[in-house]
């Protein structure tokens, strides 16, 4: 089977926004009751964030350079975090309802921003109708079948005896679909068609690995797929994900093996063990420059060059403490990391307020407000250098769809190359105490002996191809040096 995957993700720069939590606007929240902005999250509370307050935050984000935004779920829900889908055909009036939504993707489009939404499929609440049916007309209710009951009456708010129909994480609040059920099936597939039919450029499905019942994506992404060639498909799946992307089913997966890595190798013995643990991809080793490149290397390897383009690289999430805590606040660690998401082959994704150094441990810590009347609070030093190396990608093709080459890998020091066929760009990334003097093979990449390369993160200087094709850098400690030249002539003309 041929492999393809939207020609636009390439070129991405994701955000990921938790609705409740980026922005607050008067147009939806001036006679509600909220928790206080600046107050610390809380599992039940609503700080109010809603669509329209992304809407008067997208020139900030235009100018971030973000060119993709992920929402987490957005439908009628009674959650703060909205995976207990009430409604799949209506957005939630808390955060502005139809009205709120065609605002932003309206707006979102007008800047060349595509506008992603979180589905949530496996799995819906005890308010959703079906199941509230079900709840009030125990085994006379016609959609008995839309979920696995496994006596009456339904124990849903009983907390202390466990549910007695299937539900995520045997969960009361969370019913589980019965997905043998073609009416369900077509339900769910008809919620895809719909938004993607309203303007939508994709869906991140949540927990997908769950829904075993065999054809169920490949017909969610050929309906999909039938109305908008263009729309993006990414899975949350926490581990290596071969079966998944075979081009059948999703564009791609969210890459938390990379997370995994970059955590390991640039948070190193910085690393907080408590916020990983138990988290999807724990454990997180403390990984030298060989064994960052074993794993690098080794995702590079896995899928399809087509689909390595197209996954989504992220260092933190809504479901995970924020990089920053995990390195125990050390804003290096955070700067290195992001320069190499923005150097590595797929699609890069910053969790909302990670440009500003916002911090946060296991949920809900790491939902927090935006602080937008709190520059204060702001680390303008590492927003500076997200832009810069945002900036790097986008002037950059090689950067987004270049071949990559690991260069170098020992001790603190890893350096990789890419290039396509105009321009040859190297990044060294050092995350040792000391100077480090390296010297690097750049044989495997198109340059002329004696090219020079310029500097143009981590120092102005450059540096010269010598006759045994060797390049050589000096990073200082815990920095990272990115260098670009020209193709050789004579590559351009073969």
């Amino acid at each position: 089977m041929s492999v393809t995957t939207p020609e636009w993700v390439k070129d991405a720069i994701f955000y990921q926004i938790f609705p409740d939590r980026f922005a607050r606007s008067a147009r939806t929240s001036a006679s509600l009751h909220f928790e206080p902005w600046d107050a610390p999250p809380t599992f039940h509370g609503f700080k109010g964030g809603d669509l329209f307050g992304i809407v008067e935050r997208l020139d900030y984000l235009h100018d971030l350079g973000i060119t993709a935004i992920y929402l987490n779920p957005i439908f009628q829900s009674t959650a703060n975090h909205r995976y207990h889908t009430f409604d799949y055909f209506q957005v939630d009036p808390i955060l502005g309802g139809h009205e709120g939504f065609r605002a932003l993707l309206d707006a979102a489009h007008a800047r060349g921003i595509r506008v992603i939404l979180d589905g949530v499929f496996n799995h819906a609440s005890r308010g959703f109708f079906q199941f509230n049916h079900l709840l009030e007309n125990g085994p006379s209710s016609p959609y008995r079948e839309w979920f696995t009951v496994r006596g009456f009456p339904l124990h849903a708010y009983e907390e202390d005896r466990p549910p007695n129909y299937e539900a995520w994480w045997n969960l009361h609040a969370l019913p589980k679909f019965n997905h043998h059920n073609p009416q369900v099936r077509e339900f769910l597939w008809k919620v895809g068609e719909h938004w993607v039919r309203e303007g939508i450029d994709g869906w991140r499905l949540d927990v997908p690995g769950e829904i075993t019942v065999p054809g169920f994506w490949e017909e969610f992404r050929r309906r999909v797929k039938a109305l908008n060639p263009d729309a993006y498909l990414v899975g949350e799946i926490w581990h290596d994900a071969d079966e998944w992307l075979r081009g059948d089913r999703f564009d791609a997966v969210m890459n938390y093996p990379l997370t995994r890595a970059c955590l390991g190798f640039f948070a190193g013995e910085r690393l907080d063990a408590s916020l990983v643990e138990g988290v999807g991809y724990a454990p997180v080793p403390h990984l030298d420059a060989r064994g960052f490149a074993h794993e690098v290397d080794r995702l590079l390897a896995r899928h399809p060059w087509e689909i390595t383009l197209a996954q989504l690289n992220l260092l933190d999430s809504h479901d995970t403490a924020r990089f920053l805590s995990i390195a125990r606040g050390d804003t290096t660690a955070l700067k290195l990391a992001l320069l190499f998401l923005m150097v590595y082959p797929g699609v890069p994704c910053i969790y909302y307020g990670d440009e500003i150094g916002m911090e946060g441990g296991r949920d809900p810590d790491c939902r927090r407000a935006f602080p937008w009347d709190r520059p204060e609070m702001w680390n303008h030093d590492v927003r500076e250098w997200f832009r810069a190396c945002i900036a790097l990608r986008k002037r950059f093709p090689a950067l987004r769809r270049g071949a990559y080459h690991t260069l170098h890998a020992d001790g603190c020091v890893y350096a990789c190359g890419r290039h396509d066929e105009r321009d040859v760009v190297v990044a060294a990334f050092n995350v040792g105490p000391t100077t480090a003097r390296v010297t690097l093979d750049v044989s495997a990449l198109p340059l002329a002996t004696g090219a020079r390369l310029h500097g143009l993160l981590g120092g102005e200087g450059g540096s010269s191809v010598d006759p045994q094709g060797q390049l050589h850098v000096e990073l200082s400690p815990r920095s990272a040096r990115v260098l670009a030249g020209k193709v050789a002539a004579e590559e351009t003309t073969r």
